[in-house]
């Protein structure tokens, strides 16, 4: 099996690129508008942002960013299959102008456009992302009538085009089903809240590069693309950055393609592509070593373990988990620039060879590359 991931540095207004009902499936995280730190970038997208900013018209400037924003959904509409869906990580943006705090609801504003689009608009997830520090809280503190509730949360946005996906062939079933979620990691991801997903921090070395990049935790995507998407799929992100997106596909067997409108990205890409990608397996090994333990505590407590997983052998909750499979990266290679094809361990090995074959020191022998401990 193999996957094919495009890198393409160009705006993302104009997927000029892509092809009309191309896409399965959008994972993206656009810049923020009204956070200061993407200011410039919409400036330069559009001068009268800079201009209306410069007035103190944070109003004006708030639509006129969305604007460039809609751009990008208007293409997206015409790029997906009917039956895809489209996932967005944005937060809400509050600022102080001329003394005066306010809230600028970035989400609801892009909820409006999808629907005037032609996408229906299904229910959110809420990443909650907790802080604890003592300073978090905006306003006079202990006294009444002057503080403000602190944002601890940001949106993932749900869409989709058309009606709902069908599945009609047998090859298509096959797929859908070997594609299949946990029970147990169903009913956690399908909640409309998430708790347990921290921000991330950067790992480029280029300090202007991190002040420029806003990605999210690589467990974000995933999830999503397991959610969303079956292998095969291709996953489009028209905000790259530093490529969350394009690995999240990768471990999750997914074709992807990706836009950045900043080249100076490319070379970071490249780097963890070929340096550090491979241990992206580990998370697929993480899900069975949390289905291991999860089965253990609940056949004890339940005894209702009717089923076995035919790929892996090992207890399942439900039918619909017996086929599911997991895939294994064995090597990446550059097969244009800018262009990656992903190759994966063969299913008979796994399956001749069971689940205690794959381990890190099993993946450190047939690859080059030293893989690094997710978990």
């Amino acid at each position: 099996m193999y996957t094919e991931h495009k890198l393409i540095y160009a705006d993302a207004r104009e997927l000029g690129h892509l092809k009309d009902n191309s896409i399965d499936l959008v994972v993206t995280s656009p810049p923020y508008p009204m956070i200061k730190m993407w200011d410039n970038l919409f400036t330069s997208l559009n001068p009268d942002i800079g201009k209306s900013l410069s007035k103190d018209d944070y109003f004006s400037s708030f639509e006129l960013m969305h604007k460039e924003l809609d751009k990008v959904w208007t293409e997206l509409y015409r790029v997906m299959k009917n039956g895809s869906f489209v996932c967005i990580n944005i937060g809400d943006a509050t600022r102080t102008i001329k003394d005066r705090f306010q809230l600028y609801a970035n989400h609801s504003r892009i909820q409006t456009k999808f629907f005037e689009i032609g996408f229906d608009v299904l229910p959110v997830i809420l990443w909650r992302k907790q802080t604890n520090a003592p300073n978090k809280f905006m306003g006079s503190g202990m006294l009444p009538a002057g503080a403000y509730v602190t944002l601890e949360h940001e949106y993932i946005l749900i869409f989709r085009k058309g009606n709902k996906r069908f599945f009609t062939s047998p090859d298509e079933k096959l797929n859908r089903m070997e594609s299949a979620l946990f029970w147990e990691e169903r009913n956690m991801w399908y909640s409309d809240i998430w708790e347990d997903l921290k921000g991330t921090k950067q790992n480029t070395n280029d300090k202007e590069l991190r002040q420029r990049s806003a990605a999210y935790p690589f467990l974000l995507p995933y999830r999503l693309i397991n959610m969303y998407s079956v292998f095969g799929d291709t996953i489009l992100d028209p905000f790259l950055g530093t490529g969350t997106s394009t690995f999240a596909a990768m471990a999750c067997g997914r074709n992807s393609i990706g836009y950045e409108i900043d080249s100076s990205f490319s070379k970071s890409i490249h780097n963890k592509i070929s340096g550090e990608i491979l241990g992206l397996n580990n998370y697929n090994l993480q899900r069975i070593n949390n289905h291991i333990a999860f089965v253990e505590s609940f056949g004890k407590e339940e005894n209702r373990l009717k089923y076995i997983n035919e790929y892996f052998g090992f207890p399942v909750i439900t039918k619909q988990e017996t086929k599911m499979k997991l895939v294994f990266m064995e090597f990446i290679e550059e097969i244009q620039a800018n262009v990656y094809r992903t190759k994966y361990i063969d299913d008979k090995h796994i399956q001749n060879t069971g689940i205690k074959s794959l381990s890190i020191d099993y993946f450190q022998k047939v690859n080059t590359t030293q893989l690094k401990i997710a978990f």
